[in-house]
C-alpha cells in the first residue's frame, strides 16, 4: 500500500498560520509535535472528513518569509459550499486570484501560499 499521508507549509508565526487556517478552511489540529529544547514545533491540521493532513512547520530561529519561488505550486481544496467559501475569503481579503472562466479562485495565506478553491461539480 502506498497513500498520500500529508503536505508540509513551513510557516513563520504558527499562531497566526493556525487561525488562519481555522477560519478560512475549517481545518483543526489532529497532532502536534515540538522539539524539547523549542527549536521547532510541527501541527497537522485535518479537515474530519479525509485522512490528509497539512504539516505546518515553525522553526524557532527562521525569522525571514520562506521564498515560494514563483508560486507555481499549490494546495486544492474541493467543495460543496463554492460561494459560501468564496463570500467568507473574499470578506478575509485572502482571495489573491479568481479564474470566472475556470470556475475557479486561489487564496494566499499568511505566508504566501497559494490554496486553490474547485466547486464540486
Amino acid at each position: 500500500m502506498l497513500r498520500f499521508a500529508h503536505f508540509n507549509f513551513n510557516v513563520l508565526d504558527l499562531d497566526r498560520s493556525l487561525a488562519f487556517y481555522k477560519e478560512a478552511l475549517e481545518l483543526e489540529p489532529v497532532a502536534e509535535k515540538a522539539a524539547e529544547d523549542g527549536s521547532f514545533k510541527l501541527a497537522y491540521l485535518g479537515d474530519g472528513e479525509t485522512g490528509f493532513q497539512l504539516e505546518l512547520t515553525w522553526l524557532r530561529d527562521r525569522t525571514e518569509p520562506y521564498d515560494l519561488g514563483e508560486e507555481e505550486f499549490h494546495l486544492a481544496f474541493l467543495t460543496d459550499r463554492f460561494d459560501e467559501l468564496l463570500e467568507r475569503h473574499r470578506a478575509m481579503g485572502c482571495v489573491c486570484f479568481e479564474n470566472p472562466d475556470m470556475g475557479i479562485y486561489f487564496i494566499q495565506d499568511p505566508d504566501g501560499y497559494w490554496i486553490e478553491i474547485v466547486p464540486e461539480r
